[in-house]
């Protein structure tokens, strides 16, 4: 491990060493499913999603529960053939980086259409009288943005 992390800081001293690429591009894309390179076309196509978290209504907001977090209908919207491992494959992304939650919320009107999806309306009732929606968004990393850039051939609509 010594040796490889010498090996590292000798390149990074080294003027005529060139990188065109991130090194880790090659080994995330062995990590990706056909879905989950779909989930990221589909968000540099389209920037930025809606996302909610489910919760309990507590009065003064305190001992609210959350009882589903980071909902998102992007893996529906993008087309995977296995829509049971859509989970699955946002948790993935966001653990390779490509991926981030952020509460900067996106347009109100595009939360009205994820808000009657099944998932979301399962959560409301699970989540008693009540129930608190907290927008967020769902976005590709600077990370993410630069990679499908480099791996996929991204072309607008």
């Amino acid at each position: 491990m010594r040796r490889r992390g010498d090996n590292l800081l000798a390149r990074s001293a080294d003027v005529y060493f060139t990188e065109d690429v991130h090194p880790a591009y090659d080994r995330i894309l062995d990590q990706l499913s056909s879905d989950e390179a779909r989930i990221l076309r589909f968000m540099a196509l389209n920037g930025p999603q809606p996302s909610v978290d489910v919760r309990t209504n507590r009065p003064l907001g305190i001992g609210s529960e959350l009882v589903a977090g980071d909902l998102t209908s992007v893996p529906e919207q993008a087309g995977v053939r296995y829509p049971d491992r859509s989970r699955l494959y946002l948790i993935n992304l966001s653990r390779l980086g490509l991926l981030t939650t952020s509460d900067d919320p996106v347009v109100l009107s595009r939360y009205m259409v994820l808000e009657v999806q099944p998932i979301v309306e399962t959560a409301l009732k699970q989540a008693g009288r009540v129930p608190k929606i907290v927008r967020k968004s769902l976005r590709l990393s600077e990370f993410g943005e630069d990679f499908c850039k480099t791996c996929f051939t991204i072309n607008p609509a």
